[in-house]
């Protein structure tokens, strides 16, 4: 497969870039030689390689789920610019007319 012209003049269309007629030639060129790198993947032998998910082999690297007190309601509210009881105030944003 190979890339042309018409190819990225329709994608540099798609993406709304406009380009030179000499920058068209240069992607041209570029992409094509990126499809013949990845072409050359299709020469090797790989009938014999389990499919992965991962190429590295990982583990849950997460920690574990510990129970800590919270943080007290005074605090959590003390730079709170307006509050009410235990509670942040903030404006009414849902139903307004």
């Amino acid at each position: 497969m190979s890339v042309t012209l018409k190819d990225v003049e329709h994608i540099a269309t798609l993406a709304r870039l406009s380009f030179s007629d000499e920058e068209k030639r240069q992607f041209t060129d570029q992409l094509n030689t990126i499809l013949s790198y990845i072409d050359q993947l299709n020469t090797l032998d790989t009938s014999s390689v389990a499919p992965l998910a991962q190429v590295i082999d990982t583990e849950n690297v997460l920690r574990n789920d510990v129970v800590v007190p919270g943080l007290p309601t005074e605090r959590a509210l003390a730079n709170a610019p307006a509050r009410t009881e235990e509670f942040f105030k903030v404006p009414k944003v849902i139903g307004e007319k």
